[in-house]
């Protein structure tokens, strides 16, 4: 996958955390099951926007996506939360939409860190609390 022409999203590491302290109260089916992922669309502030949930985390982003293209909202000025793991599946979703940045509660694989790195995308792995890691384009963290 070639480079994608994708925003320069400048995240504050603070956004991250307040992402994933948003998230928790936004995921009524999860509180029930504790047994679905989200994604979540969330502002260069971390101020979570929109969240879709489902069992399957490809399901969820595809939720979530759809959502935000009915909306009419860019998907420019944000980042998405995963609940799980980061695959390369994930990250060619986004960066296919011209999302910008991913931020992941879990591991990267290592063929989504390689298609993060050849696409432009900024993958944030083990966001938790204040710790994260930054696998690709870590510019825009700051």
């Amino acid at each position: 996958m070639p480079p994608a022409r994708l925003a320069d999203t400048a995240i504050h590491p603070g956004a991250l955390e307040r992402a994933q302290a948003e998230l928790a109260a936004l995921q009524p089916l999860f509180q029930l099951t504790g047994a679905v992922h989200a994604a979540a669309w969330c502002r260069r502030d971390g101020s979570v926007a929109l969240v879709r949930e489902d069992v399957g985390r490809h399901n969820a982003l595809d939720k979530l996506i759809g959502a935000l293209a009915t909306r009419g909202c860019g998907f420019d000025d944000g980042f998405v939360l995963m609940t799980s793991r980061a695959s390369y599946e994930i990250v060619q979703k986004a960066a296919t939409v011209g999302i910008a940045a991913i931020a992941a509660l879990s591991a990267p694989t290592g063929m989504a860190v390689r298609l993060a790195e050849a696409a432009g995308v900024t993958l944030v792995g083990f966001a938790r609390g204040h710790r994260h890691s930054v696998y690709t384009h870590p510019q825009r963290i700051h």
